[in-house]
């Protein structure tokens, strides 16, 4: 009763007091927004000239309060675009998840937040699957991966089934290949300590197997934690991967997996550099760590993704 009563305080003091709250309420070391990008490859691409970056920050939540906005994720259905992703509760104090809509992928609305649970939660890798819409949000904090299922999409979602458990799974990507279900996830110790490890399964609740070469990456802390939407160019499948040491949300590298099957894996580095990292605007100046390209009519690319701007220069790993 005491902590609900302290929330509602806090929210109308938000609400009615804004200048005051900002100035009671640290702002975030590490602050994260939203932006568009756009490219005739998923590997080459810059901001996308239609839209004006970032497309979506902390101000433009009316909801709640919060710290910032990351790990966008979009769909596109019946030629409307919805993304999802983080927020950060000022009042609870963790993740939920929170929905936009666009008609043309560049102009943005927020809607409201869909989905919270009593644990953090974030990177809401949405997808559709015989008809049905799902989504696997991050939920390492309860050390588990979860599956939820859109009752009445986009705004209601239900829990499905645990997928797997036991372990701090962080950022869980997953994708269908040669008729098996494949899930790529962060089960390292701490968020500076990364391992990527892979599961696949043939029901996409399973029982899931771990790869008998997981955990994959060598440990390397530049390239073991998933950073985005596993996508697929001519049946060869493209996972992406974020920095986290020693900066968190520096950039993002590409890595096509060459070779793929319950007994073996291969992969190699598309390019020498980071596909996307620190830009030249406000927004992004100091790195970026997370994408979702997506092939549109004409061929070309078009993508959501976040950068950062730091308040010290000494941020670490964020679970």
């Amino acid at each position: 009763m005491v902590q609900e009563t302290v929330r509602f305080l806090k929210l109308s003091l938000w609400r009615f007091f804004p200048k005051l709250y900002d100035r009671m309420v640290p702002a975030s070391r590490t602050r994260f927004s939203i932006g568009i990008f756009a490219g005739a490859s998923p590997f080459d691409l810059k901001t996308a000239p239609a839209a004006s970056n970032p497309v979506l920050s902390r101000k433009d939540i009316t909801e709640v309060p919060v710290g910032t906005v990351a790990d966008p994720f979009m769909i596109r259905v019946n030629g409307t675009w919805y993304m999802f992703f983080e927020v950060t509760n000022q009042i609870r104090h963790k993740g939920e998840i929170a929905l936009a809509t666009s008609t043309d992928g560049f102009d943005w609305r927020f809607e409201q937040i869909v989905l919270e649970e009593p644990f953090h939660m974030s990177y809401p890798y949405v997808f559709e699957w015989q008809g049905d819409y799902y989504m696997i949000p991050e939920t390492g904090r309860a050390k588990s991966v979860r599956l939820y299922r859109a009752e009445n999409f986009p705004l209601r979602w239900t829990y499905v089934s645990t997928l797997l458990e036991g372990s701090r799974f962080s950022d869980s990507s997953i994708f269908r290949f040669e008729d098996l279900w494949w899930l790529f996830s962060d089960a390292g110790a701490n968020a500076r300590s990364p391992a990527l490890h892979l599961y696949f399964a043939t029901d996409l609740t399973g029982p899931w197997t771990e790869h008998p070469q997981s955990p994959l990456a060598g440990g390397d802390p530049h390239i073991s934690r998933p950073g985005g939407r596993v996508i697929a160019i001519d049946g060869t499948p493209y996972r992406f991967a974020q920095d986290v040491y020693p900066v968190y949300g520096k950039d993002v590298r590409a890595f096509e997996i060459t070779e793929l099957s319950t007994t073996s894996y291969s992969e190699r580095q598309v390019g020498d550099d980071p596909i996307i990292g620190p830009g030249n605007e406000s927004w992004n100046r100091h790195g970026m760590h997370h994408i979702d390209p997506h092939r549109m009519e004409d061929g070309s690319w078009l993508a959501c993704v976040d950068g950062c701007i730091r308040q010290d220069s000494g941020n670490q790993a964020s679970e």
